[in-house]
């Protein structure tokens, strides 16, 4: 028998400091899984699973300016010194990252200084998806070219929250999304990530300068006998220590060419029976074990956040390729293109 679509709900957020109205959507499955996102960001504020015992958790953290649960673009992750090339022309980004504490910011990250995490998305519902849509003005951030942008967000049946981007654009541009949900299957307020075990289908990765420890050298090196070798499940709190200099992992992972749906990661939870899957049909995925996260960040319902107590499993196309076009699939979007790309998260149990 076949089930009915899950329909979302829409209903108000609150308002933006200057009046704005922020809309709120929720799903609810058959499964009483249920996923709430806004129009702000295209943030995922809750996401609600049951674990083997149907206890029900958010697993979810809250949306800041970390950019918890929100999109990223108009390009996701680093420019190096916040500057690209295109079609012989240079571009000039602000400067809002660096790998250091204390250092003052030499490369760009996640849009500027305000991306698309920090963008009133215009929303409505459509069937059983509700679709956000942004149109980034002509240099916005830096950036060549009207971009309009939609994403949409569906929860099925069978526990898949599905999450598609479009865009296009007026003139040649750059362009790299992803959603930057923080997941922790314990509960969104539990304190480490230990306990969670992670397998990724990734034979290559790219590997980050010794210097500048969150930037790309241009490198992919294969994961074999080395700490980022996640093809059979590991157990993240006998990793974390493991990574580069002992901070965990900000790494992309080298998943095959784009375009194919794919999987990506499993992520489990043996103490509660919780699994996550992810499949896309993005090129990369970047592991991200919150060595970032500002101590005793507030989060939701009086949660305090810390770092090493999340993880981000952020599809998308590999960072920093604007300064490695000879060696990683293009970012580049021309006029007359359509951009698409699609992520799944599947929430289920982990088979007995």
């Amino acid at each position: 028998m076949t089930q009915s679509p899950v329909l979302p709900v829409q209903d108000s957020y609150g308002r933006l400091s200057d009046g704005r109205e922020v809309y709120r959507y929720s799903f609810t499955n058959s499964r009483n899984v249920t996923v709430r996102v806004i129009n702000y960001g295209c943030v995922i504020t809750d996401i609600l699973v049951p674990d083997k015992d149907g206890n029900i958790d958010d697993i979810n953290y809250e949306p800041n300016p970390r950019c918890f649960g929100s999109i990223c673009g108009r390009v996701v992750n680093v420019i190096s010194n916040g500057k690209f090339v295109l079609d012989g022309k240079e571009y000039s980004l602000p400067l809002t990252f660096s790998s250091l504490e204390n250092e003052s910011p030499k490369h760009a990250i996640h849009g500027g200084v305000k991306g698309f995490h920090l963008k009133l998305f215009e929303s409505w519902i459509d069937g059983d998806k509700v679709k956000m849509k942004y149109v980034s003005p002509d240099g916005e951030e830096g950036f060549p070219g009207e971009l309009t942008t939609i994403v949409s967000y569906q929860l099925t049946n069978q526990n898949e929250l599905v999450t598609e981007y479009s865009a296009t654009t007026t003139k040649p541009t750059i362009v790299n999304f992803t959603n930057h949900a923080y997941f922790n299957l314990q509960k969104h307020d539990y304190p480490n990530i230990d306990d969670h075990v992670l397998q990724i289908s990734a034979d290559k990765y790219t590997v980050n300068k010794d210097d500048d420890i969150f930037i790309p050298s241009g490198e992919l090196r294969a994961v074999a006998d080395t700490p980022f070798d996640f093809r059979k499940p590991v157990r993240l709190g006998d990793r974390l220590k493991e990574g580069p200099h002992g901070r965990g992992f900000f790494h992309n992972f080298c998943l095959g060419e784009s375009g194919p749906l794919k999987q990506a990661a499993v992520l489990d939870h043996p103490p509660t029976g919780r699994r996550l899957e992810v499949l896309t049909t993005e090129p990369g995925m970047h592991l991200y074990t919150g060595c970032n996260t500002i101590p005793h960040t507030k989060g939701k319902y009086g949660a305090v956040y810390e770092p090493f107590c999340s993880v981000c499993l952020e599809t998308q196309h590999y960072p920093d390729t604007p300064t490695h076009q000879d060696k990683f699939p293009s970012i580049v979007l021309r006029p007359g293109e359509n951009f698409y790309s699609k992520t799944i998260f599947k929430f289920g149990l982990i088979p007995q």
